[in-house]
């Protein structure tokens, strides 16, 4: 019975700490700041700056979006997923209009995106972080909640 408690307790200790240094291992967890001098917002308000946290949580992440639009008014949101393809809510106020996404890994540093607003896709996001890890690269196509087409690349250096 000691041996069972000790090999069940060594195997619940290698998953722990396993998904502890895969979540470390991520490219995408940190902090990133945009780089608007390098940024294009075509049919979107352009932003004067703006931070993006992402931390592994649980099978899944969380992502939090903090900055100043062109005009000077702040920009607050966020949203929590797994790489499932499965709808997940933004919370707070997305500027392009959307309520959820569904986010898709193609590989380790590539993940795409569909956001939709109350169910229609509204645009495409594809993002990618560089081989070294430094730069992310996220490029949005489609159309704004008002039907107005947007064509957005964000370049972001990692903190």
């Amino acid at each position: 019975m000691k041996r069972i408690l000790a090999l069940a307790s060594l195997v619940t200790l290698s998953l722990v700490v396993s998904s502890v240094l895969l979540a470390q291992e991520s490219p995408w967890v940190g902090t990133w700041k945009l780089n608007p001098t390098k940024s294009n917002f075509t049919g979107t308000q352009p932003l004067k700056s703006q931070t993006r946290t992402e931390v592994a949580q649980g099978d899944g992440f969380k992502v939090t979006y903090e900055g100043i639009a062109a005009d000077g008014s702040p920009i607050s949101y966020g949203y929590t997923t797994k790489l499932d393809g499965k709808d997940s809510l933004y919370s707070g106020r997305e500027p392009n209009g959307a309520d959820t996404l569904a986010v898709t890994r193609v590989d380790a540093n590539t993940r795409t995106a569909i956001q939709k607003k109350a169910g229609k896709t509204l645009y495409t996001t594809r993002g990618v972080v560089s081989k070294d890890g430094k730069v992310l690269t996220i490029t949005s196509k489609g159309i704004n909640a008002q039907g107005q087409p947007i064509n957005v690349t964000r370049v972001w250096d990692k903190q």
